[in-house]
């Protein structure tokens, strides 16, 4: 397959998706997500143990695209629900992927770009990365990502950082256990690749089998929580806090809440 907003390459045993928008900053679009589920299933069909996941230029993924998020306006409810099951089957196939996966965040990681990062099992991120959940700032609800994230940090974690939708660098995303390790920049890719390494000298079998018993501990109240989020995620969509929250951000303004 030929891919316009990735690259993927696969070498001894490693499979490396680069998220390729570099000038617009690898945010998010409808094409990327069918390219990156498109890479997973390629990965998942091919000899690869381990998949690494990163972005080209300056950041690795901030947030949603500018086009894209435009468009959001005018959709049906319906259309709505298609686009939220279609990012929420994203993070959960990151989440839930049979084969150990490391993100390598060599930039901002931001809105869906910080899902990206935090659903993968490993997350190795230079000490200048951004992260955050900043979707509340412009009326939409993080309702997919906050089903993994509580259970990732706990329900007093996640009320901070989903309900005032604040940057955090990679020290704190550390402590709070969403970034494994605070990596230098020249060193990030080599390190994902010494991970990678030492995860292969286990039996595939073994680290497989172990992925699926830890996403069954939760696989059905996630069921029932995502089903419910990409609802959330699209009735919001519709209120006049949405309208006005997308416009502030292409007008770069503040937002006037309740007065759209």
């Amino acid at each position: 397959m030929t891919y316009k907003t990735i690259q993927l390459a696969i070498d001894a045993g490693v499979a490396t998706i680069t998220m390729n928008r570099p000038e617009k900053r690898n945010a998010v679009s409808f094409e990327l997500v069918d390219e990156l589920m498109a890479a997973l299933d390629a990965i998942e069909q091919s000899s690869a143990q381990v998949m690494i996941v990163t972005g080209a230029g300056k950041a690795f993924c901030a947030g949603m695209d500018l086009e894209e998020l435009k468009s959001l306006l005018g959709k049906t409810h319906a259309q709505n629900v298609a686009d939220s099951t279609r990012m929420a089957q994203l993070f959960r196939r990151i989440y839930e992927f049979p084969r150990p996966t490391i993100a390598a965040v060599n930039g901002a990681a931001i809105a869906g770009g910080t899902g990206i990062a935090t659903m993968c099992d490993f997350t190795l991120a230079v000490p200048d990365a951004k992260f955050g959940y900043t979707e509340v700032r412009i009326g939409f609800v993080p309702a997919i990502v906050s089903s993994i994230l509580v259970w990732q940090v706990g329900h007093k974690i996640a009320r901070d950082l989903l309900l005032t939708g604040r940057l955090f660098d990679a020290a704190e995303g550390h402590r709070y256990g969403l970034v494994n390790q605070i990596v230098a920049p020249e060193t990030l890719l080599p390190r994902a690749l010494e991970l990678a390494a030492t995860l292969m000298e286990n039996s595939p079998a073994s680290v497989q089998a172990t992925k699926r018993l830890i996403n069954s501990f939760i696989a059905k109240q996630l069921d029932e929580q995502i089903a419910a989020a990409i609802e959330d995620n699209a009735r919001i969509r519709t209120t006049a806090d949405f309208r006005e929250g997308v416009a502030s951000f292409l007008e770069k303004r503040k937002p006037h809440w309740g007065q759209s």
